[in-house]
């Protein structure tokens, strides 16, 4: 079965750093496109960042570039979010997801791993 797993999240003052990961089973993260989304109290979903398994490009939502990377570990199947930098706007419930299709299903991904929190402090 086809399962993600987000971990990582925790309590952070602004200009921080955390490290997510999601380890995902049942799939190879070299075969799809592994995105991190992200949602705030009272907010949207957003799209945060996408790796895709075809070509390796990295997509960064213009909130995060500079700050954020993505990266992976095939032989981990493992999708690892750096976040520095963080700002106190960054708070939200953080999501890993994947899809064969790759980044281009956007938020429409087919599978999707319970969220882990990020609260970063002023």
């Amino acid at each position: 079965e086809v399962q993600l797993q987000a971990s990582g999240g925790g309590l952070v003052q602004a200009g921080g750093s955390l490290r997510l990961s999601c380890v995902a089973s049942g799939f190879t993260v070299d075969d799809y496109g592994v995105g991190w989304f992200r949602q705030a109290p009272g907010k949207e979903r957003e799209g945060v960042s996408c790796i895709n398994s075809s070509d390796g490009q990295r997509y960064y939502d213009d909130s995060v570039k500079g700050r954020f990377t993505i990266s992976k570990d095939n032989a981990k199947n493992t999708v690892y979010l750096q976040m520095d930098s963080l700002k106190p706007e960054d708070t939200a419930v953080y999501y890993c997801a994947a899809d064969s299709e790759g980044c281009w299903v956007y938020d429409d991904m087919t599978y999707w791993g319970k969220g882990t929190q990020v609260t970063v402090s002023s």
